[in-house]
């Protein structure tokens, strides 16, 4: 497979031309990258109007996944305000009310979406979760939802896999979104890897119409590309219209190095690293095995992924991971319950065994038996964008009662938020803030 973006601007770097344009840097610096960091020059063709190199590239990309696939160079923020833009959009053609019904787990670029486009939210909620992280709808849930909604949304959007590494159903809940006449809508930025697994785990492949990868985070692509995929089943209008709504919020000067780097990635994952991929989840999965016969309690489905429930071990999940970073490894993320480790084939035998003995080497202790405070939902007083658009302070989240939510200022990882914008902050949320280390809130004045 050919690398078009790449092959250009390393040519434009031999020529060692004189750069009257931007950026600033020249093409000379520190860091090394600089004569591969160019911009919208003659040639180089342009993110949000692609005809040539990146279209090219993009197509290979598509080729890849089986659809028509779109990049990013602003991680799948970027993607997600997009795909409810195109949701948004439909929704105005075909002279319906946009409404989404999203799992309560999303990310606050949904959040940012909703207050920017100012579409209906109708939230999911599961029975069976125990943290704030998962909302994973099972097939039965969501048909009793859409079948008791007063108005069909115009999408389901879930996120999958979650930040804690559980998938959902794809596959059933897409069956349900078709018998009711809606859009599925994933969040898959934890799962751009899936569609090289065999068989392949990715929502394209299992129904869903619109999805984001955030290629960064797990295949070797630097931090930021990330891929708009829809489904070559959906309606044109959606990839008619794609460009147009990642431009609305995109940057209108994207990363060079960024774009290579996705370029790069598909010749890379043409050339045998589904093989890799399917070698370290067998790897990983017999880790998984030792270390539950070692007495770790393990809580994730995601084959390159690691969720450790620390508490039944004897420690806070946050003091497990200073644990690992004493001994030089350094996890994705961690709270008082659980550990996140993120795996790819970068990852090698020998680091497989380094994390195995450091693993081992943790002294079990009694387990701490508190649970996390429950979720309640909280009653939405405002629209997201009536709230998130009002004039607001910061104050102490323990004296948040009753006041009403601004800004979803929830830090990344894992920027899923405990209370959404315009809802009346409760007491169960007080003491999850407190639980969870959040200290200070935004509230409408």
């Amino acid at each position: 497979m050919n690398t078009p973006i790449c092959d250009f601007v390393r040519r434009y770097a031999e020529k060692n031309a004189l750069r009257l344009h931007m950026p600033g840097h020249k093409g000379k610096g520190p860091l090394g990258a600089e004569s591969l960091d160019i911009t919208e020059i003659e040639g180089a063709d342009s993110l949000y109007e692609a005809k040539g190199i990146i279209a090219q590239s993009e197509e290979n990309a598509g080729k890849l996944f089986g659809a028509d696939t779109f990049y990013s160079a602003e991680g799948s923020s970027l993607c997600i305000r997009a795909m409810l833009y195109l949701a948004v959009a439909f929704a105005k053609s075909q002279n319906k009310k946009p409404i989404i019904a999203a799992a309560r787990n999303v990310h606050k670029a949904f959040l940012s979406a909703a207050a920017l486009l100012d579409f209906e939210v109708f939230w999911l909620y599961s029975k069976n979760t125990d943290s704030y992280l998962s909302c994973v709808t099972t097939a039965e849930e969501l048909d009793k939802a859409l079948s008791l909604s007063a108005e069909k949304p115009t999408a389901v959007y879930i996120t999958s896999p979650d930040y804690l590494g559980n998938l959902a159903d794809i596959k059933a809940l897409s069956a349900v979104c078709k018998k009711h006449g809606v859009l599925l809508l994933v969040d898959n930025a934890h799962g751009a890897y899936l569609k090289f697994l065999n068989p392949s785990l990715h929502p394209m492949d299992l129904g869903a119409d619109l999805c984001c990868d955030s290629a960064h985070k797990t295949l070797p692509v630097l931090t930021g590309g990330a891929y708009l995929h829809i489904s070559k089943n959906t309606t044109d209008f959606f990839k008619a219209n794609a460009k147009n709504a990642l431009a609305l919020f995109g940057s209108t000067s994207p990363s060079y190095l960024i774009l290579q780097s996705l370029d790069s990635a598909n010749a890379t994952l043409a050339k045998g690293y589904a093989d890799k991929i399917s070698d370290l989840a067998l790897k990983i999965k017999g880790l998984e095995e030792r270390l539950t016969a070692f007495g770790y309690s393990l809580t994730v489905d995601e084959p390159l992924k690691i969720t450790i429930h620390t508490k039944p071990y004897g420690y806070l999940g946050t003091d497990f991971a200073k644990l690992l970073l004493n001994k030089n490894i350094v996890p994705e993320f961690a709270d008082p319950d659980f550990v996140v480790l993120m795996f790819t084939p970068e990852i090698g035998d020998n680091d497989l065994k380094t994390l195995e003995a450091a693993l081992c080497a943790a002294v079990k202790k009694s387990p701490i038996k508190t649970a996390p405070p429950p979720f309640a939902p909280c009653k939405a007083e405002m629209s997201v964008r009536c709230a998130a658009l009002s004039p607001c302070e910061t104050i102490k989240a323990q004296n948040s009662a009753g006041r009403i939510l601004a800004a979803a200022t929830v830090a990344c990882p894992p920027a899923v938020p405990i209370v959404v914008c315009g809802e009346i902050i409760n007491e169960a949320a007080i003491k999850l803030f407190d639980y969870y280390g959040i200290k200070d809130c935004s509230v409408v004045i």
